[in-house]
């Protein structure tokens, strides 16, 4: 469902930190940037330096260039070149305060996700920052860091295994992450994103282990300017935002539906080039109506019944006014895997005469025709025709004789062989996709599609699904993945600082990925680019999207460049590690 309201669109289907590394071998500092914090439990002597300079971070590129100011600062703290947590010393019934220094150096850079390299760390750097004895001797590439983690991410059989790998990863290292994902996307796609988290989101509450994104609850109403605030990155350009009613197929996950928002957001870093720093993943919490969830003992969420009706209204209006006014006009928000009758509420717009026309729809009731209007939820009425009651699938393909046959409801093996045999009946090439994740409540395989259709179907899938060999012929099925469009089409919203989103930078959108197909796609059954040239597939769709922008009057990032494509591309985010000074 796309949502045309401002930068926003809806799909109803690790953050990088701008904190500061710094060498206490520096001074120079300005006294206005530093702040003594009291730590002692008892005494205001034993002070911590805070440090609210965001620019004293100087990265060193290969070509010697540096991306920030020199800063040269000389910290002794508690006395002495190294940190001492004095809170160790405290007794339980002491109030302390919760943070030392804010300096990442030491012990401290090696939990920092967002600078940390791991072995990867030069002998000069392990001298500057303290990391001496902290680490093994061996110094190791990034590459050959990457190559590790495959061999003992390959080792797992359980893909939920493999997921929590992966989050592991991107909580001490994200480069090191968003290269592994970079550098192996087809294999590892299904990993973070459809199918397994599907029973990522299902099993939240047992493997939570530390926020990656923000929870935002009915008791937070009221002051949620001041939650986001509590986010430590500021230039937030992307928010995903699910309230866990619908996701995936697998319906109401309440709270534990963040995995989708950090996964969504993970591919707009990975697959289009936005800077993790400049994304938020947020949860909106108004209860569940899930029995299982609310009677687990692992539940992370509130455990009450869904807000409904004006609460619910004035918590999601409270949400969009924080986050245009700490953001900005131009935050891009993409709201995922809302309930259809709070989804549909959140559109402006309404589909065309002509797209009813071409357009009928099934539910678990049958046809949707107006005989039936009364009956009939909101958001279903538009699509109402003038036709006589049908109940079954099968008869409602006999009946409307379609040419795509789209799975989109969630209900697993709905597309049965009656139904797959009738659209080839009346196709010599019947479209059919299958969209629903996860994999179980797909509407049909592959397999089945290809067989059931005699080698003829043209087939595409929300989950992926392996290679068929159909009498000596191999079909490769597409996967219809909207991680194919949303972050090129993100990341051509920000680098043209578009104001809104219009229908025609979606329809641009789609153009340019469908540009991007060559024959010997085709040839294989494919019609979609393969997933292995995604990062080039999005800077051709942000390139067109930007476009768009600009020839509506809707971008604010003048002068236009040149050569949108080389613009799009210089603009991604490269996980290639820093040289620290």
């Amino acid at each position: 469902m796309i949502s045309l309201h401002r930068s926003c669109f809806l799909n109803n289907s690790g953050i990088s930190g701008s904190s500061s590394l710094f060498s206490y071998k520096l001074n120079k500092l300005p006294p206005a940037s530093v702040k003594a914090t009291a730590l002692g439990p008892n005494s205001d002597t034993n002070a911590s330096v805070l440090i609210e300079n965001n620019n004293a971070f100087k990265e060193i590129t290969q070509d010697g260039t540096s991306s920030a100011a020199d800063v040269d600062i000389n910290l002794t703290v508690a006395g002495g070149d190294r940190e001492v947590y004095y809170d160790d010393a405290a007794t339980e019934d002491q109030l302390v305060t919760p943070w030392s220094v804010s300096v990442a150096s030491g012990y401290s850079l090696l939990r920092d996700p967002h600078h940390n390299k791991g072995l990867a760390f030069t002998e000069k750097e392990r001298d500057a920052h303290y990391l001496r004895g902290l680490l093994p001797p061996t110094v190791i590439s990034q590459d050959l860091q990457v190559k590790k983690m495959m061999y003992s991410i390959r080792k797992y059989k359980v893909p939920l295994q493999k997921y929590m790998a992966m989050m592991d990863l991107q909580e001490t290292n994200e480069r090191l992450f968003y290269k592994l994902l970079i550098d192996n996307v087809e294999e590892l796609l299904p990993v973070v994103y459809t199918p397994t988290v599907g029973e990522a989101c299902q099993k939240y509450g047992s493997i939570f282990r530390r926020p990656q994104g923000l929870f935002i609850s009915l008791k937070e109403k009221g002051n949620i300017h001041e939650v986001l605030r509590n986010w430590p990155q500021k230039d937030i350009q992307v928010i995903v935002v699910t309230d866990g009613e619908r996701i995936l197929g697998l319906g109401d996950l309440g709270c534990q539906g963040m995995g989708i928002p950090i996964g969504k957001l993970s591919l707009y870093t990975a697959l289009g080039g936005v800077c993790p720093s400049a994304c938020l993943p947020v949860t909106i919490d108004v209860g569940t109506n899930n029995e299982q969830m609310l009677n687990d003992e692992f539940y992370i969420g509130l455990r009450r019944r869904r807000a409904t009706g004006l609460e619910y209204a004035e918590l999601m209006d409270e949400f969009m006014t924080a986050v245009k006014q700490n953001y900005g006009e131009k935050v891009l928000i993409q709201f995922e895997d809302f309930a259809n009758h709070n989804a549909f509420d959140l559109l402006t717009n309404m589909p065309l005469e002509e797209a009813r026309k071409k357009i009928s729809l099934v539910d678990s009731k049958g046809l949707i025709v107006k005989s039936r209007i009364d009956s009939l939820q909101h958001f279903k009425k538009p699509w109402a025709h003038d036709h006589e009651p049908i109940k079954k699938l099968v008869d409602a393909v006999n009946g409307t004789k379609p040419t795509v046959l789209i799975g989109t409801s969630g209900v697993g093996r709905t597309f049965t062989k009656e139904v797959v045999e009738a659209m080839a009946a009346l196709n010599d090439r019947p479209i059919i996709f299958s969209l629903s994740n996860p994999t179980s409540q797909s509407e049909c395989t592959a397999e089945e599609a290809y067989t059931w259709s005699k080698g003829r179907a043209i087939f595409a899938s929300g989950s992926p699904f392996d290679p068929v060999e159909y009498e000596g012929r191999v079909f490769v099925p597409g996967q219809a993945n909207n991680a194919y469009i949303f972050p090129g089409f993100g990341l051509g919203l920000i680098m043209s600082g578009a104001i809104r989103v219009h229908d025609d930078m979606l329809l641009e959108a789609a153009e340019a990925l469908a540009a991007q197909v060559t024959q010997e796609n085709f040839d294989k059954g494919l019609i979609y680019p393969p997933f292995k040239n995604i990062r080039q597939i999005s800077a051709n769709i942000a390139a067109n999207v930007a476009a768009k922008a600009y020839e509506l009057g809707l971008a604010t990032r003048q002068p236009r460049p040149k050569d949108l494509v080389k613009y799009a591309e210089s603009c991604m985010y490269n996980p290639a590690y820093r040289s620290y000074r």
